[in-house]
């Protein structure tokens, strides 16, 4: 089968009904459902629900039935709904369309709260729950648990890996609030992690992570003190100088890399050897800002075979720049896969939406997924079966 899938949360699929979901995602010319395995908080409006229109998942918590066999140390919780009924089983069984899993591997601040041994600090030591780090190792087998045990227990077609690394600093949790303005020179320092798996491991590498932390800590220290406001345009520019002038931050951020490649190669070993997996790289946008993350796309691309990018733009020009960007980092052997949200705030009409599906097909990418089920109108999900020739 191809990829033209639609993100789907097991919420959703339950209170319409697995079959009765099928149905509606197969009229739109829809041949794939991504559900989500592991997910984090949230507060959802749902257009077309039922059961309530605003719903607040189960934080960090997994959607399938999981075998704790499969960990050591850290382990999935499971959402209450799964005692109820396994969607994803329903899925897999119905056998009418391919079934990919959508898995948020650590990016989990209920499981970073109960393992705060194995979550990012920064330059302070300050623990930022929201992500358990990828350099610690039981947040690495952690991760790998989830892939094995979700493609052993299900013979799902795929799996689609989003966070697998460094969590930007203004991402992770709600009610972030500052009585001063931020800005990309002090979000990025304050975004990088010091904790001690990542200097154990770079140091090995011989960077000198524990004089780029203290000179890391000392520049924001003195910046707080300050009566300055970086504008964001100079901020962003004193980054890349830092990048440019530190031999230390540009191996520290290299280093990044290596530690989220390692792990997803890792991954991939890991699983069935029919199953795909592909790589959701990046929060940031445009999705050449991934490599703050540690998301190297080129090297994602090789460890996998399969680069799924959210192309989350306002426009179809914005949609294409990205695409001409992510095509000359990843190279003509990796596929590229599109992920489209045809609504606000991105592809806000019906023509902009074609328009921008267009310009991937013409770009090489065939495999589309849409963002997401429960979020989406009717109205918005039809332009997704007019858009794939569907019979609504």
């Amino acid at each position: 089968m191809s990829y033209k899938a639609i993100y789907s949360y097991a919420w959703d699929l339950a209170e319409t009904g697995v079959a009765t979901a099928i149905d509606e995602f197969r009229a739109l010319g829809l041949d794939t459902v991504t559900i989500a395995g592991t997910y984090h908080a949230g507060k959802f409006l749902r257009p077309h629900g039922k059961a309530g229109k605003v719903y607040f998942p189960e934080d960090g918590t997994a959607y399938f039935n999981t075998n704790d066999s499969r960990y050591d140390g850290i382990k999935p919780l499971p959402n209450s709904l799964t005692a109820k009924q396994d969607v994803l089983r329903e899925l897999v069984d119905d056998g009418r369309m391919a079934v990919n899993v959508w898995l948020v591997l650590l990016h989990n601040t209920t499981l970073g709260l109960a393992h705060p041994q194995s979550v990012v600090r920064n330059v302070f030591g300050d623990p930022y729950f929201y992500n358990l780090c990828p350099s610690a190792p039981e947040a690495r087998a952690y991760a790998k648990g989830l892939a094995r045990d979700v493609t052993e227990t299900y013979a799902v077609g795929g799996i689609s890996l989003e966070a697998p690394g460094f969590t930007p600093y203004a991402h992770g949790y709600h009610h972030e609030f500052a009585l001063m303005r931020t800005n990309p020179w002090l979000e990025s320092l304050l975004g990088l992690c010091f904790c001690d798996h990542c200097v154990t491991r770079a140091e090995a590498q011989g960077i000198d992570a524990r004089r780029l932390k203290a000179q890391a800590a000392a520049d924001i220290e003195s910046y707080l003190a300050s009566d300055i406001d970086f504008p964001s345009d100079m901020a962003e520019a004193f980054w890349r100088a830092d990048i440019a002038a530190d031999g230390d931050l540009r191996r520290y951020l290299d280093f990044r890399s290596g530690v989220v490649t390692s792990l997803v190669s890792e991954i991939r070993a890991d699983v069935r050897v029919d199953v795909k997996v592909a790589v959701i790289p990046s929060v940031a946008r445009p999705t050449g800002g991934a490599w703050y993350e540690g998301s190297d796309l080129r090297a994602l691309g090789e460890a996998t075979g399969i680069i799924e990018a959210c192309f989350y733009e306002a426009s179809p020009m914005r949609v294409k720049s990205d695409l001409f960007d992510i095509r000359r980092r990843i190279g003509g052997d990796v596929t590229l896969r599109g992920i489209l949200r045809p609504s606000y705030p991105d592809l806000a009409t019906k023509g902009d939406f074609m328009t921008a599906i267009e310009a991937l097909h013409d770009g090489g990418v065939d495999e589309l997924a849409f963002y997401n089920y429960g979020h989406l109108r009717p109205v918005n999900l039809k332009w997704i079966g007019d858009a794939l020739g569907g019979s609504q």
